[in-house]
């Protein structure tokens, strides 16, 4: 595969349902952890430009909060979870039990703590859907965490990345508690060459059907 807009339609509505997948078992995750009902769903996965993906959050200077990992295995990319500082502070208000309004300056140690292991749930969850579906062994780098101008944090991502691809898949993630939405966020899923050749095959799915 040359470039990720050779999926189709039926490529992304796989990615959407093992989304889905991933989305339900870290809302279990969650849930465990807050003690209290939490819904994940991913509404939509759409194939987005590298050029574009400021522009699909907020533009280049929208503070964000992101968590990034290296997946490995048997096929290697990169994931960026990726949140607004207002959606990031009020899911951290939710894991911390924090109020808003001490939330307003800077995130202490343990806010950031907070954020960090959320972004390992989620992408840890997406990453376990993605492996029972494939059958495939990925393993999830220990992750990072930013909170920059999206501009600086994906300029900075994306600069290796470059140079093999030109385009990320987008997974869009909302969270709800108790059916009131709580937070928002987009995973961006950064296919290594080749990489996406293999988990569709080992679906038994081919990138040219």
């Amino acid at each position: 595969m040359k470039n990720l807009s050779e999926l189709q339609a039926f490529h992304l509505d796989i990615l959407k349902e093992i989304g889905n997948i991933g989305a339900g078992n870290a809302a279990t995750a969650l849930s465990q952890l807050l003690q209290k009902t939490i819904d994940m769903n991913v509404p939509n996965v759409h194939i987005v430009s590298f050029q574009e993906l400021t522009e699909w959050i907020g533009g280049p200077e929208e503070v964000v909060a992101a968590t990034f990992l290296r997946i490995e295995g048997d096929a290697p990319g990169s994931m960026f979870f990726l949140a607004t500082l207002e959606e990031a502070k009020g899911m951290v208000a939710q894991l911390t039990g924090a109020s808003r309004s001490s939330l307003e300056g800077e995130m202490d140690d343990l806010s950031m703590s907070a954020l960090k292991e959320l972004g390992n749930i989620l992408a840890g969850s997406y990453l376990s859907a993605l492996a029972d579906f494939t059958k495939l062994k990925l393993y999830p780098s220990v992750p990072g965490l930013s909170i920059d101008m999206i501009g600086a944090i994906l300029n900075y991502g994306l600069i290796p990345l470059s140079q093999i691809g030109d385009e990320a898949i987008v997974i869009d993630t909302q969270i709800s508690e108790e059916g009131e939405r709580r937070g928002a966020g987009h995973f961006f899923l950064l296919p290594d060459p080749e990489s996406f050749d293999v988990m569709f095959s080992s679906l038994g799915v081919g990138l040219h059907e």
